[in-house]
């Protein structure tokens, strides 16, 4: 069981995760999150140095929650294409449509807000998106290896697009909260994918 100030740590970063996610970065106070946690100043720097630091700390956070939605069953798939497939579909269907964060894709959000305003910050955010890409064409490279994929595909571009249609429904589907748009995303991507297959 953790020790107490691992769960006042966890608190706060639960609590902060949330507000940065409806509020943003930027318009959440350090009073708000002292609001949200009943704590003092004193007893919320005993944990974090900074806002920034606590941001770091609710990235981590939103990554785990993340992959255990997304990657759910995924070791059971055997066929690469398949868990290509599973995973846009989990980002799509149970990730996004069932608002895992109350704002929305906490990524997208992220880096649209901190883009030109942490350099820092919003390259930690790319880099995650890029290893979702490097993922994608881990999983194309291991689909050419079992002959199932038509020839001349380039890797890189295939899963790049896949990336960024999953974060152009995220951005459409928190702007309208309409589920239709996910939906047709997720058909969309299906086909897609079929269509990668060596027929």
């Amino acid at each position: 069981m953790p020790d107490k100030g691992a769960r006042t740590r966890r608190k706060i970063t639960l609590a902060a995760l949330q507000l940065f996610s409806i509020k943003g970065y930027f318009h959440t106070s350090i009073s708000d999150i002292l609001n949200a946690t009943a704590l003092t100043k004193g007893g919320l720097y005993c944990h974090f140095n900074s806002k920034e630091d606590i941001w770091y700390a609710v990235y981590g956070e939103a990554v785990d929650i993340w992959r255990d939605i997304v990657f759910e069953g995924m070791r059971d798939i055997e066929n690469p294409l398949n868990r290509i497939d599973r995973t846009c579909g989990n980002v799509l269907q149970r990730y996004l449509a069932e608002d895992t964060f109350d704002g929305g894709c906490f990524f997208v959000n992220m880096l649209v807000e901190l883009s030109g305003q942490s350099a820092s910050m919003s390259r930690h955010i790319r880099k995650g998106f890029i290893g979702f890409s490097k993922l994608f064409q881990s999983w194309l490279a291991e689909a050419e290896q079992c002959g199932l994929l038509r020839p001349g595909l380039d890797f890189k571009d295939v899963a790049n697009f896949l990336v960024i249609a999953l974060n152009g429904a995220a951005t459409l589907y928190v702007s309208s909260r309409d589920k239709t748009v996910l939906q047709q995303t997720a058909g969309q991507l299906q086909f897609y994918i079929q269509q990668l297959q060596n027929t």
